[in-house]
């Protein structure tokens, strides 16, 4: 969330940030019903100060014995005039809560603008592709070969982005899941949550899933829950509605779960195997830091999550998400995109993110700073990874000429270990 202070202050900022960011926000009944909201608000502190002064008088009279009769006449009227006020108040305080939920991040600076993907900035490749002495087969294939995905059970069971990880394949997926935790938590020293996979309306629209990608979510409405879309959502919200210290700061979680998302809006793209699932597993970083630690904060988790890739000795881009392709919530966003051989493509396996003060608005989470002022201070978050691509990008760079699959060294002590 934006300040309405800021908004008022630099509306054609934030006009441009809707438009550069291809929102639908209605910045003009905002400023509308902020104006008529702060009128209201004039009006009920001026009655509020009028009934504290008869109030003072009638207590004067009272004491000297006098007739109050007038004052208290007047009293009642100025007390109906109050309730009636507070309750216009009440209205438009809701009004303006719920436009100012519409209203996007501002990008960052330094963010290409552009009205989507085919903008975004390609800043470096990383790694070197794999040279094949044959024609290497996609993802789908191999995983059918070595017999490590059911797919078409997944969706007897659940529908369609539901995948089975079977064998070899369930093996792979769970230790890419230990390897990836280890390593945060080892050489990055990241702390280890494990959190609900569902939340409330007021988790979601803390960190910005809410209002405007409620039809993305899996909602179950007997409880008005929703499934998590990502571990970003309850660990950024483990400090809602709390104040901490800068000495609390920074602070690094790192978490696995199952994300569940309903990709509503992805009819027709590429669905093939394990490319886009509404179920899928990932590994989630997440910051708390002072406002001016988040630019560089930013910077140190994308080398966080370029580690695992470089670990799993896989060539990849990363790459600066332009205005239009920024999420909703995101003032800076870089992607990783793994290269897939079989497929011919990069694949995003990360985005990580900045998002100022806006979700820590949103989900009222604030710190003292060193002088005792209070302060919002900036949430980050990364994929570190997420398991779906990047298994594609490991079954197909990794596969042989006689269709197995070979395994990536840093994964072997995970997979061999006994009990």
């Amino acid at each position: 969330m934006i300040d309405i202070k800021y908004i008022r202050s630099n509306p054609d900022i934030v006009r441009k940030a809707i438009v550069d960011k291809n929102e639908k926000a209605d910045l003009d009944t905002l400023l509308a019903a902020d104006e008529k909201r702060r009128k209201l608000q004039y009006d009920f502190d001026q009655l509020k100060a009028q009934q504290n002064a008869v109030s003072q008088v009638i207590a004067q009279k009272k004491r000297a014995k006098e007739d109050a009769n007038a004052e208290l006449s007047e009293m009642s009227k100025v007390a109906e005039e109050i309730k009636i006020i507070q309750s216009a108040l009440n209205e438009i305080n809701y009004e303006v809560e719920s436009l100012l939920l519409t209203i996007p991040n501002i990008p960052h600076p330094s963010v290409p603008v552009g009205r989507d993907e085919a903008l975004n900035e390609v800043i470096r490749h990383e790694g070197e592709a794999r040279k094949f002495g044959f024609e290497p087969k996609d993802h789908l294939d191999v995983a059918t070969a070595n017999e490590m995905l059911d797919l078409p059970r997944g969706a007897k069971i659940s529908g369609s982005g539901f995948p089975i990880y079977t064998g070899i394949g369930a093996k792979l997926e769970r230790a890419i899941i230990t390897f990836m935790l280890e390593y945060h938590l080892q050489k990055h020293g990241y702390r280890e949550l494990m959190v609900p996979l569902v939340v409330n309306r007021k988790t979601m629209t803390g960190t910005g899933q809410l209002p405007k990608l409620e039809e993305d979510m899996y909602h179950i409405s007997e409880d008005d829950l929703f499934l998590i879309p990502t571990a970003e959502v309850p660990v950024t919200n483990i400090y809602s509605d709390e104040v901490l210290s800068f000495k609390d700061l920074p602070q690094k979680f790192v978490a696995y779960t199952p994300c569940f998302r309903r990709e509503a809006g992805s009819y027709g793209k590429d669905t093939r195997g394990l490319q886009r699932l509404h179920q899928f597993n990932k590994v989630e970083m997440v910051r708390f830091v002072e406002p001016e630690q988040s630019e560089a904060a930013l910077e140190e988790m994308l080398a966080d999550a370029e580690d695992i890739l470089k670990a799993f000795g896989l060539h990849y881009r990363v790459v600066s998400l332009c205005t239009g392709d920024l999420s909703f919530a995101s003032q800076k966003t870089y992607d990783l995109e793994v290269w897939a051989a079989g497929s011919g493509k990069y694949l995003e396996v990360s985005s990580v993110s900045n998002f100022g003060e806006f979700q820590a608005r949103r989900a009222n989470i604030r710190y003292k700073d060193p002088e005792g002022k209070m302060r919002h201070l900036h949430t980050l978050n990364g994929s570190g990874l997420a398991t779906p691509r990047l298994m594609i990008a490991i079954l197909e760079s990794y596969q042989q000429a006689d269709g197995s699959l070979e395994i990536p060294s840093v994964l072997k002590p995970f997979m061999e270990l006994r009990v």
